[in-house]
């Protein structure tokens, strides 16, 4: 369901990620390969032994990082009055309808009052979770590409797709391996190309393997025998298991801001050390590092990481369950620090105790994630995540 539209040639200007996650470099190490397709039993086959932990990682963000686009998962509007996204050009608008056929996001130019021109592509592909915003992802052949358009939760409305200058009908950022590999768990990328994919390879959303190994292994061992004999190895990752480095590693992978790859997409596994597949600038204490993406950057900046050798992302988040509250976290904050160390405890007393979080790693505006709409810069809050005693103003 795609017309003609005439492309415009004005420069992108793109997210420092499109340039900085290319495919690697020629380098003098030997290139990986990612595991075959038939080494991942995927998540139905965790799910048979594994039903409590895995029945509530299908709520998780991690889970729903992507998907197939439904009634379920897309969210937005699409009927007459809430389906529409205005620019700064008074002669180009943007429209968002479904019916039979899928989800669809439709440039539309008004040449005349009686001519009007439009390029209209489905929606194939959902990034991205409701409790933050959603960007669409749609097909060329076999090359992937971002639709102009996202929903914002924070306001409830459809804007620009960061990246996309306001007012230009833009089809034409490309999805490159690097964003697929923090979006979804498998594909088959064709090389060398930048964003042209196998488009019946791509398994969606973040499965169990991801974070424990490939599982082909695992699962004919464990069917194969009624218990494992004395000495065998487990075959499959858990995550506890592995050096604290290993494991900051392991969120590294999505959770350190922009790298350049060294090693392909889908190369790295549970365990490996990210710096032989990722090329991470680790900043000086000085440097200033954006809230956006880079959780793991800025929790080894902070006192409670430095101080101990056990803190990781694990201490605080569950990564089988759905995300608590902020609030929420609190108790993992006390059963370190006592409510009296607090330098608000004298002024607030014990109520400090229902919310460490807002204070100590509190939200706030990215410098490099935005949105240009409607004549407006669009900034998200995001939660920092060095932990540490900030000035009010800058606690939202």
């Amino acid at each position: 369901m795609s017309r003609s539209y005439p492309r415009t040639r004005a420069i992108l200007i793109c997210f420092v990620a499109l340039f900085s996650a290319l495919p690697p470099a020629s380098s003098s190490a030997e290139e990986k390969k990612p595991p075959p397709r038939a080494d991942y039993v995927g998540d139905s086959v965790c799910r048979s032994c594994h039903q409590e932990k895995s029945k509530t990682y299908l709520q998780t963000a991690h889970h729903l990082a992507s998907s197939w686009p439904s009634p379920r998962t897309i969210k937005g509007g699409f009927a007459p009055g809430s389906n529409v996204l205005k620019t700064s050009n008074p002669y180009l608008t943007f429209e968002m309808t479904a019916d039979e056929h899928g989800y669809f996001q439709s440039a539309v130019e008004q040449l005349s009052p009686t001519k009007k021109i439009a390029r209209t592509e489905r929606i194939d592909i959902v990034a991205g979770v409701a409790r933050k915003g959603q960007s669409y992802l749609f097909w060329k052949g076999d090359q992937l590409f971002q639709l102009p358009v996202t929903y914002w939760t924070a306001t409830d409305s459809w804007v620009n797709s960061p990246s996309y200058p306001d007012g230009s009908p833009h089809f034409d950022k490309d999805i490159i391996p690097r964003c697929l590999e923090c979006h979804a768990s498998y594909f088959d990328w064709l090389q060398p190309s930048i964003n042209r994919y196998r488009k019946d390879s791509l398994i969606l959303g973040i499965f169990c393997e991801k974070c424990h190994g490939p599982g082909r292994q695992h699962v004919a061992l464990h069917r194969s025998k009624s218990s494992l004999p004395l000495g065998t190895s487990e075959t499959i990752v858990n995550p506890k298991s592995l050096t604290r480095d290993r494991q900051i590693d392991l969120c590294g992978l999505c959770h350190s801001g922009n790298g350049t790859p060294i090693q392909p997409a889908l190369t790295f596994l549970p365990g490996d050390a990210l710096d032989d597949y990722i090329d991470i600038p680790y900043t000086s204490p000085e440097d200033a590092v954006d809230v956006h993406g880079n959780q793991v950057q800025l929790l080894r900046r902070s006192k409670c990481f430095q101080s101990t050798t056990t803190l990781t992302c694990s201490t605080c988040h569950d990564v089988h369950k759905p995300q608590l509250d902020a609030a929420a976290f609190s108790p993992r904050c006390l059963s370190c620090h006592q409510a009296t160390q607090c330098g608000e405890y004298a002024k607030l007393g014990d109520q400090i105790v229902r919310n460490c979080i807002d204070c100590h790693m509190p939200l706030q505006d990215s410098r490099v994630l935005f949105s240009n709409t409607g004549g407006k810069k669009l900034t998200p809050k995001v939660r920092n995540h060095r932990i540490a005693v900030y000035a009010s103003d800058s606690v939202h």
